[in-house]
């Protein structure tokens, strides 16, 4: 690839020298309405975030009922644009169909088919580019509509200016973004892979609920697990930053595990006299009493990015004793200790979002635990692996989407 200045991208494909050509999408592309009476083929519908999926898959069922019949019947190569406003595409999308030879897809979306001046996959990512937005933001003669659609007729879309290049050269581009995707994807599938790997171990290596034995078990180890209380195991942390020491705030994410306010909330959400708040080292841990989507009894992370950090004092921290550390990372990843903390929540809520929870009673939880230090080591460092894993492909997988990024940026005019 080379680098240009001037009217063309400023990345472009060796062998490219023309200028981009300014037309209207209705001369490059047609109309695509109508089907043929068919209603067995695939019911499709758009999300910015995932592209084209079933309906049944999207909404739990098929949701075009008696209007079947109305829905457009969408071929290998064509494209759809769903005109619905969303966080992640303020003026729609455009979506090539690619993975299935025939689909029926709503009526409402803006259908069309490229013509020998266009190339289906370029058309996509240019949208993805997100440079015709200024073209269909002057389409916008008020605001979306009760279901969601922004006020963009099918005459007006198709009289919007887009700059392109010859086929050949889209034909490139297109395919140079496909093969972005499709790395993207493998990195998601990877990553999916090992989590829901982990939570199925998560769910094996603990015992149940009133149990002693795990269900899955290192060779070798045959003793039962035992029942002993968090307090006995750990001990409570409650040094104050008085002098100012520590200037790093933290929270907990349930996701993320201990991170700094400024990386989390993108500023910093703590008092600014942060002398109250507690030092936290590296090593130790923290309760966020706070519940949330998915973790009904709050979260439970080691701190490990960061030397040392403070937080509110409304977050039990402790460091353990007499057990091996990485088994506890381990242990609070899963949700076996979900019932001994329900037993202690008082009911009801307060309004801050926070479990009604006091200290003392966090620190007589009990835990199963194996008798032997061998045994935790061998299950927290089998655990630290897997996480290893799965963070070495979030890492690629947001790699590839940042160069994604920066490529949309320079490779459309």
């Amino acid at each position: 690839m080379s680098e240009k200045n001037n009217n063309v991208p400023a990345i472009r494909f060796a062998g490219f020298t023309d200028a981009w050509e300014r037309r209207k999408l209705g001369d490059v592309v047609k109309d695509v309405s109508g089907n043929d009476g068919r209603t067995d083929l695939p019911i499709l519908t758009i999300s910015a975030s995932l592209g084209w999926l079933e309906q049944k898959e999207r909404f739990s069922q098929v949701i075009a009922g008696n209007q079947l019949q109305n829905y457009t019947l969408l071929r290998k190569g064509e494209l759809s644009y769903n005109h619905g406003n969303s966080k992640l595409a303020k003026y729609g999308v455009v979506i090539e169909l690619k993975d299935l030879n025939e689909a029926l897809v709503p009526k409402v979306y803006h259908s069309i088919k490229c013509s020998k001046y266009a190339n289906p996959t370029f058309l996509e990512y240019l949208f993805w580019s997100k440079i015709p937005d200024g073209e269909l933001g002057k389409l916008i003669s008020s605001s979306a509509r009760m279901d969601g659609l922004l006020n963009i007729s099918k005459q007006a879309f198709l009289g919007i200016n887009i700059t392109i290049p010859s086929v050949i050269e889209q034909t490139q581009i297109g395919n140079f973004f496909k093969q972005l995707d499709d790395t993207i994807a493998n990195h998601q599938r990877e990553l999916e892979k090992y989590k829901n790997l982990k939570t199925s171990y998560l769910e094996k290596m603990f015992p149940k609920e009133n149990e002693a034995f795990p269900e899955l078990r290192f060779p070798n180890f045959t003793d039962a697990w035992e029942r002993r209380k968090l307090g006995d195991i750990a001990e409570r942390i409650t040094r104050k930053n008085g002098d100012l020491s520590v200037t790093l705030p933290l929270t907990i994410s349930a996701q993320e595990g201990l991170i700094a306010q400024t990386e989390f909330f993108d500023k910093q959400v703590a008092s600014k006299n942060i002398s109250n708040y507690y030092v936290i080292e590296n090593g130790e841990f923290a309760y966020n009493k706070s519940y949330s989507n998915g973790y009904p009894f709050g979260a439970i992370k080691r701190l490990d990015n960061y030397n040392n950090g403070v937080l509110s004092v409304l977050y039990i921290i402790f460091k353990p004793k007499d057990i091996y550390s990485q088994f506890l990372v381990s242990y609070f990843d899963s949700n076996y200790w979900h019932g001994e903390v329900a037993s202690i929540a008082v009911e009801g809520a307060r309004n801050h979002g926070l479990l009604n929870i006091s200290s003392n009673d966090f620190f007589d939880i009990k835990l199963n635990i194996p008798k032997s230090l061998e045994e935790q080591t061998q299950i927290g460092n089998f655990f630290k692996q897997l996480d290893d894993t799965i963070a070495n492909h979030q890492r690629e997988l947001e790699k590839y989407q940042k160069i994604k990024l920066a490529y949309l940026e320079k490779m459309f005019v």
